[in-house]
């Protein structure tokens, strides 16, 4: 071997170790995929797709790491067509459209189909969803989804109606030990049958995260040949927490902008946003929490906050992104900028600790639903005063349990539309005053 074919030798070794371990493994046929024995059966719809190169519209349904992304990578390497892999994360209805357009311009052209694979195609809402139909009535497109939901929920009817659906199982303890071992042997590492028990244990039936895992504790157990499951839990445990920064930050990225809009800062909050946003968060993740925000940190100072975010909400449902970054944007410097109230958080914290408290007290017989006559005989609804008779639409009444006394959750703030609200709270309360010296 001459110096230069050793050196291109050495930069493939060099290459290929840098390939994450789930990669290298990722099986090139179905015969190499573990778990799905029903599914990959010599006589199974999947393996007549392939012997046969006449595919059909399916969605693969199953847990992470149990081969959707294999199937689908099978498939490209064996179909004889156009193939395309999307992610339904990082795309937006532009980019739905514009792959659409290839794939009929192919069809039109060049009789040429594409096999469109969509990574987490539950991602996609309505409106990306409606614009593969067409496409795939035609015959232009053949879409294979990949989803860990129930495309029942997930993927419109229109379209899911036109999709096979193969369902792939958890994988078992056993065949994610095979697949460790694999992975053992392609890292030179020789460990006892107990140690890729525990790692098959450790992953919850995901093969990727199997070997993710193997892949990180393998310096340790080359230094540590004889190591004991508890050494190695703390090693994995030490690594995932490196290793799973990202996570972490998701979450401190969220508690940045939670905490800007909560100090009135539409600046900051602006720069979290795109901060996730730029990341590929979920933009559905953000606008929830800012939903949650409007209630916990804003409430009634200014109810409309509420209702702009369930909007922003629809709005990210039917558009997509990043058509929908402008009114996530608008949401947030509106939050940022409201008078800001806990006092409905407060409220519901403090009625929700008496309820767990007094859950065994009856709803008092006078405010009880009356719809036959043996209830009426036995005095549901019975002396009930119907608030709308009087002049003020207001008759005071007790309406907790007999054997509790009335309470004071609610105790509105002095900013925006909560002063109203006091204003009206202190009205009723001098009518209920009025009304105890009548009688």
């Amino acid at each position: 071997m001459s110096k230069d074919q050793r050196s291109l030798f050495e930069d493939k070794q060099i290459e290929d170790r840098e390939v994450p371990l789930a990669e290298r493994l990722r099986p090139h046929s179905l015969d190499e995929l573990r778990g799905q024995d029903k599914l990959v059966a010599p006589d199974s719809l999947l393996q007549r797709m392939l012997e046969t190169g006449q595919y059909h519209s399916f969605i693969l349904w199953g847990p992470p790491g149990t081969g959707k992304t294999t199937i689908a990578r099978i498939i490209e390497g064996t179909a004889q067509m156009r193939f395309v892999h999307f992610s339904a994360v990082l795309s937006s209805i532009n980019d739905v459209k514009a792959v659409m357009r290839d794939a009929d311009f192919a069809h039109r052209t060049q009789n040429q189909r594409t096999i469109l694979f969509i990574d987490e195609i539950h991602r996609f809402n309505k409106s990306q969803q409606d614009a593969f139909l067409p496409y795939v009535e035609s015959g232009a497109v053949i879409l294979i989804g990949a989803t860990t939901e129930n495309p029942s929920f997930e993927v419109i009817p229109a379209l899911l109606s036109r999709c096979h659906v193969f369902v792939l199982g958890m994988l078992s303890e056993e065949d994610l030990q095979g697949i460790i071992q694999r992975g053992m042997q392609e890292l030179g590492i020789e460990q006892p049958e107990e140690v890729a028990a525990w790692l098959s244990r450790q992953s919850g039936g995901d093969a990727r995260r199997a070997l993710n895992d193997l892949e990180l504790v393998a310096p340790f157990l080359r230094e540590n040949p004889d190591a004991k499951i508890d050494a190695l839990a703390k090693v994995l445990a030490k690594k995932t927490m490196f290793y799973d920064k990202n996570r972490e930050e998701h979450y401190n990225l969220i508690s940045a902008l939670h905490k800007s809009l909560r100090g009135s800062d539409p600046q900051a909050g602006l720069y979290w946003l795109a901060r996730m946003l730029e990341a590929g968060e979920d933009p559905l993740y953000i606008v929830r929490r800012l939903i949650r925000f409007a209630s916990e940190d804003i409430g009634l100072a200014d109810p409309q906050a509420l209702t702009l975010s369930i909007s922003v909400l629809e709005s990210v449902r039917m558009l997509g992104m990043p058509e929908s970054n402008t009114a996530i944007a608008q949401l947030v410097v509106y939050l940022a900028t409201a008078p800001k109230s806990n006092a409905i958080y407060r409220a519901y914290n403090a009625a929700a600790d008496d309820a767990r408290k007094t859950s065994h007290l009856g709803v008092p017989l006078h405010i009880r639903n009356a719809p036959t006559k043996l209830m009426k005989e036995l005095d549901y609804g019975k002396d009930y005063q119907y608030d709308h008779d009087s002049r003020d639409h207001y008759i005071y009444q007790n309406y907790f349990p007999e054997k509790m006394r009335e309470q004071s959750y609610y105790k509105p703030g002095r900013f925006g539309f909560e002063k109203e609200v006091e204003k009206r709270m202190e009205w009723w309360q001098k009518l209920r005053k009025d009304q105890e010296k009548g009688d």
